[in-house]
């Protein structure tokens, strides 16, 4: 089980997450500083999550009739990465709502034990046609729950 985090605690080790995500830097990625730029770090956050509904939740949410719709993001930067890099993402489900839920993402280069940088993304689920906020589909929950 991942400890629980309150929305101030620094989540910088890898046992504070659930399951790992492989990402990779890109030459684009850096920044005239010659590292990867503070905005990729959130594109990291949102490939990672939308992979993890892809991968492990069981539903395709690109063709879906209910979609998750970012509400709010946060990152909070520790130490820059350059490209090129492999990292991951630790992916855990902090809390799961009704209709919303909020992952936290820790990015970290391969096998390195302390993040270089962690954040969250919340998603409300709604409707595609309506755009009204709708349960949180059973197959994503179920997802969910085995990262919370």
């Amino acid at each position: 089980m991942v400890p629980p985090m309150s929305d101030d605690s620094p989540c910088d080790t890898r046992d504070q997450y659930g399951i790992f995500m492989p990402l990779a830097t890109r030459w684009m990625d850096n920044d005239i500083f010659g590292h990867v730029n503070n905005v990729v770090y959130y594109s990291y956050i949102d490939t990672a999550v939308t992979n993890y509904y892809l991968e492990h939740a069981s539903q395709d949410v690109r063709s879906s009739l209910v979609i998750p719709v970012a509400a709010e993001t946060k990152c909070t930067f520790k130490r820059p990465i350059k490209h090129p890099a492999s990292i991951e993402a630790g992916l855990r489900a902090d809390r799961i709502g009704n209709t919303s839920v909020k992952v936290g993402v820790g990015i970290f280069l391969k096998d390195e034990p302390t993040a270089r940088a962690w954040g969250y993304m919340v998603h409300v689920f709604v409707d595609r046609v309506t755009n009204k906020p709708v349960s949180i589909p059973e197959p994503i929950r179920l997802g969910l729950e085995r990262i919370r």
